[in-house]
């Protein structure tokens, strides 16, 4: 294993009711005025909002809300927050919703005290900003993307074209119950627990290859959720899967994988510049891109593609090469992503416009070359090799 340095920074209490047991201990460790931001209005029609909102009310905490915030947040969103919680002196955003509301509430939290402009100072002056957040809760209602235990938040800059991660602030306290994800479209839970099992992935395939334990948690925490993912496609309200895939969201993207590990998370970078052109759903363009990458790079990551076929996927060695092997395995991915209902096709994702116009040569060419590209894969790529992934894809 590579050398590490390891610490938590979230306090987290899951289970049911944790928000009627927990909340309020929290809350009493803060300033007067919360911050409630939220994304569309389905806490408001799943009961969610009204029983934080409860809770709110008996601490006697002023509550300015911040809604609207979209599945992928942009960095306008951000601004808006921000400049909110200055003018109400915020003592504490309560970021209640999935990935996309927790993402973009982190960098709120950060820019809303910082008097430059965190985009700028992180991506293009490779600096962080000088300024402490506003002090951040997590209220989970969509799991997958894990966010609820780093301090990473994925924002997309439309006039710029990028949408990219950020590092702002991770929550102080998260509040997991699995009950509130059973009100979550089907499709979408889907997408967020394949998000899980692609960061679970893209931490596996990277060096080192020889034995280590953050592989074998990695290859217990992908089991669990292709198992648990299976189970909900036969009883969709199962609380034990539930409970399970949720926690296995967190331990994917709470570092616990990543110790001692170089990773590749070229595919979400991939996925990210995608979705910063077509608006597509998170999840499923990773369903979509996973496949087809790892055809790319199985030769250079033999061993570690031939571990996954064997350990995740059980599949038997015998009467395989080592090449034949590793490919059963891609292949035992892609039809569980079929098996899940997600899509195989750039041409089958949702998009803010046609794909046909969104889609094209010339577009996949430039979103392919504009792919920020990271140093971890076993294959080093190019905007020319990921050009050619995308048209695979097509």
């Amino acid at each position: 294993m590579e050398n590490f340095v390891f610490e938590y920074p979230t306090k987290v209490y899951f289970g049911k009711g944790a928000v009627k047991s927990y909340l309020s201990s929290e809350l009493k460790k803060y300033g007067e005025t919360v911050m409630l931001a939220y994304g569309g209005g389905s806490v408001k029609r799943n009961g969610v909002y009204s029983e934080v909102l409860s809770v709110l009310g008996e601490c006697g905490k002023k509550v300015v809300e911040f809604s609207g915030i979209m599945p992928n947040p942009t960095y306008a969103k951000v601004q808006e927050g921000a400049a909110l919680a200055r003018e109400y002196n915020v003592g504490l955003i309560l970021a209640v919703g999935g990935g996309s509301v927790i993402d973009c509430c982190k960098i709120v939290a950060l820019q809303a005290n910082f008097s430059g402009d965190v985009w700028e100072e992180e991506i293009e002056k490779h600096s962080f900003p000088a300024a402490a957040p506003i002090p951040l809760g997590a209220i989970v209602t969509v799991s997958g993307t894990g966010s609820e235990m780093n301090g990473g938040g994925v924002i997309t800059n439309e006039d710029k074209k990028i949408k990219t991660g950020l590092f702002a602030a991770a929550p102080r306290f998260s509040i997991l119950d699995p009950e509130y994800t059973m009100s979550v479209p089907f499709p979408q839970v889907m997408s967020g627990t394949f998000d899980t099992l692609s960061h679970a992935m893209e931490t596996y395939f990277g060096y080192p290859n020889e034995d280590n334990v953050s592989d074998d948690i990695g290859e217990a925490v992908m089991r669990s959720v292709i198992r648990n993912m299976r189970v909900l496609l036969k009883d969709r309200n199962n609380y034990t899967a539930r409970s399970n895939l949720m926690w296995d969201s967190a331990m994917a993207e709470n570092g616990v994988l990543k110790i001692g590990k170089k990773t590749d998370f070229e595919v979400h970078m991939m996925e990210h510049q995608l979705g910063a052109y077509t608006d597509c759903n998170h999840g499923m363009g990773l369903a979509v891109l996973h496949p087809v990458y790892y055809r790319h790079i199985v030769r250079e990551g033999l061993p570690k593609f031939v571990r996954f076929a064997k350990n995740v996927w059980e599949i038997p060695a015998e009467g395989k090469t080592d090449v034949q092997l590793a490919l059963a395995g891609i292949d035992a991915l892609a039809a569980f992503i079929k098996e899940c209902g997600l899509p195989s096709h750039l041409t089958e994702l949702k998009m803010k416009d046609s794909p046909e116009k969104l889609l094209t040569d010339r577009a996949l060419e430039e979103i392919a070359y504009s792919t920020t590209i990271l140093p971890g894969s076993y294959k080093r790529m190019t905007g020319s090799e990921i050009y050619e992934i995308f048209k695979e894809c097509m």
